[in-house]
């Protein structure tokens, strides 16, 4: 029985990372000038050249060192320590009153609308003084 480790699988590597930043294949091929083709064959692909695969890096925001020593356990450990679901201590303290904003809101729109009917008061004594003078 063989205790030897298998080989990481780069190219998986790199479609995971890729999808967890929410980039498409066609994205990273235009990032680093290739092929949407070429991005599904390297992913394929155990192995990668060191330049193709720290272009790769650099688009996708990690060092090439990340890509190549990535797993999921990590990642779930990483989620699962630094997630916390704080719905339940949330605490939702209006700093002002909503029914005060809501009669502001109110006598706004009272005033306005008294100054509306002023306005309209005064066009209307303005043009009946004009028919009278004429």
């Amino acid at each position: 029985m063989s205790t030897a480790t298998k080989p990481k699988h780069i190219g998986r590597n790199i479609s995971r990372i890729r999808e967890l930043r929410g980039m498409k294949q066609e994205a990273l091929a235009i990032a680093i000038g290739i092929s949407q083709q070429s991005v599904s064959n390297i992913e394929a692909s155990e192995t990668i050249d060191d330049e193709k695969l720290q272009a790769i890096a650099e688009v996708l925001g990690v060092s090439a060192e990340a890509i190549k020593n990535y797993s999921d356990e990590t990642v779930f450990n990483i989620i699962g320590n630094t997630y916390h679901d704080n719905a339940s201590s949330l605490n939702f303290n209006c700093t002002f009153n909503p029914i005060d904003k809501l009669i502001e809101a109110y006598d706004e729109n009272k005033k306005l609308y008294e100054r509306l009917v002023q306005a309209e008061k005064d066009k209307v004594e303005y043009l009946e003084k004009l028919l009278k003078a004429k």
